[in-house]
């Protein structure tokens, strides 16, 4: 299944129509299809690529100390990242296919810095996809595509599926970043 995240995130394509365009099971598939996807740019990834502090020249920071500000996330920080945003999707979304109001945000990130082994990252990435599944399967057979929120402005009212999507797009703009890692971590290795 194709959805371009990078159309969506620019603006050039709606989230709300594109979400429309999608059922419950669309969106399984499609968090099927980036769980994957995640998997295959660290396929090969140890835990010293876990913990590999990658130079980032986006991630600058003004306010931290010249040595620091071009350090980019750790591949642990990025799949925890990820993940935590991806939830928080389906959370929301299962919460508007209830008809319920959305108050607050549902987020929950694991502690990045505790993230050190494959083992872990496999584990998070696994743990992410059945909660997500798990979300989706909670919906009830006639979702309320009425009910809508506006968590940014520039996207508009997103009902559940594009609420779902926003999640993915979120999660598939960092994917660059994880080839990105695992490019640095084999070249700091000589691989």
């Amino acid at each position: 299944m194709r959805v371009d995240y990078d159309a969506l995130r620019r603006g050039d394509l709606s989230l709300a129509t594109e979400g429309a365009k999608h059922s419950r099971q669309d969106l399984r598939q499609l968090t099927e299809e980036m769980i994957d996807a995640v998997r295959a740019r660290i396929a090969g990834a140890t835990d010293d690529v876990v913990v590999f502090q990658p130079n980032d020249p986006e991630a600058d920071d003004p306010g931290a100390p010249p040595a620091e500000r071009e350090q980019g996330w750790t591949l642990g920080h990025v799949v925890v990242h990820t993940t935590a945003g991806s939830e928080e999707g389906a959370a929301l979304a299962l919460t508007l296919a209830r008809g319920a109001p959305v108050e607050g945000r549902p987020r929950y990130e694991t502690p990045w810095q505790e993230v050190t082994t494959i083992d872990q990252v496999v584990h998070r990435l696994d743990e992410s996809r059945r909660m997500r599944l798990a979300m989706l399967d909670a919906w009830p057979d006639q979702p309320h595509l009425d009910n809508a929120i506006t968590p940014i402005e520039r996207y508009g009212p997103l009902n559940a599926p594009a609420r779902f999507l926003l999640g993915l797009m979120h999660e598939a703009w960092h994917l660059p970043q994880l080839e990105e890692i695992m490019r640095q971590a084999r070249a700091a290795r000589g691989a």
